[in-house]
């Protein structure tokens, strides 16, 4: 059986230094750290990540502010207000809500945010970055993975670790992320399963990382037994939120295991905050 990896209690612990951190900010510059986020539109989903990082900044002692666009807002328009915002020294970070309508390109606007704002370390600079090591800013979600696998005091060094899935803002930078911690690294995606090589590697795997978006995608009886499994999906089905594993099969076959929803999910609005004091105090350098 299968000790479960609880998120919340690790986001508890890094909100309480960000708590800290934002005062002595606010002491030291005399302003809070403020996050701006550009919404465009009433996503539903985004709607409630935008209320939910509001809700955390105020309890943080950061400010926070939305700017609400309408869905017909041209590139130009959303541009214009993040330079406008890159030059408002009181502005720390920026946070573009996704989904963005399909008029827009999200990856070109995301090269507009100045990178020391950039608080989702998701601009190329920053993203770039991590291959140097220099991991000062970077994805919320992977940073996530990153803080419960840390929990366990697990040596990665020479570790089969395996994610299925290479997207840019969570399957990628992971795979950096553990290859600078020196952990065999294997990335699996839609290519890897055509072929059939999907189990194959999964059943090896160490340390398993699953982040497609597809619900019980991953088979409990594949699990290694002992490995750690970190599920990061998140899926609705019927009245359920479940992730990309099998849940009830892999708990027995797993040393530790992230339950969906409460795993990984409540981390990523702590790295988020913990992210705008980086920023905050790189841009504040000097400027006291």
């Amino acid at each position: 059986m299968a000790e479960l990896l609880q998120g919340k209690p690790i986001a508890d612990k890094i909100k309480q230094t960000v708590a800290k951190d934002a005062q002595n900010f606010k002491n030291q510059y005399g302003i809070a750290p403020l996050l701006c986020a550009v919404q465009l539109g009433n996503n539903h989903a985004a709607q409630l990540y935008i209320k939910a990082q509001k809700k955390t900044a105020e309890q943080l002692g950061i400010s926070y502010r939305v700017y609400n666009l309408s869905l017909q807002t041209t590139h130009n328009q959303v541009v214009e207000l993040i330079k406008q915002l890159n030059h408002e020294k009181n502005v720390h970070g920026i946070i573009l809500g996704c989904p963005l309508p399909k008029h827009l390109n999200v990856e070109k606007i995301i090269c507009y945010i100045n990178p020391c704002k950039d608080v989702e370390g998701i601009h190329p600079e920053n993203l770039g970055n991590i291959v140097l090591a220099n991991e000062a800013v970077i994805p919320c979600t992977a940073c996530a993975v990153m803080e419960i696998l840390q929990s366990i005091n697990i040596d990665l060094y020479g570790k089969e670790a395996v994610i299925v899935g290479h997207s840019k803002i969570v399957g990628k930078p992971l795979a950096l992320l553990l290859l600078n911690k020196f952990a065999t690294t294997t990335v699996c995606h839609i290519a890897t399963a055509k072929q059939g090589m999907l189990i194959e590697h999964i059943k090896r795997a160490e340390i398993l990382l699953v982040a497609v978006g597809k619900p019980n995608l991953v088979r409990g009886i594949w699990i290694k037994q002992g490995a750690v499994v970190v599920d990061i999906g998140i899926n609705r089905v019927g009245n359920k939120v479940i992730g990309d594993v099998e849940f009830e099969e892999a708990f027995k076959r797993a040393a530790f295991i992230t339950p969906v929803p409460g795993g990984v999910g409540p981390l990523t609005v702590a790295i988020l905050m913990r992210n705008l004091l980086k920023t905050a105090k790189m841009q504040s350098i000097g400027k006291k």
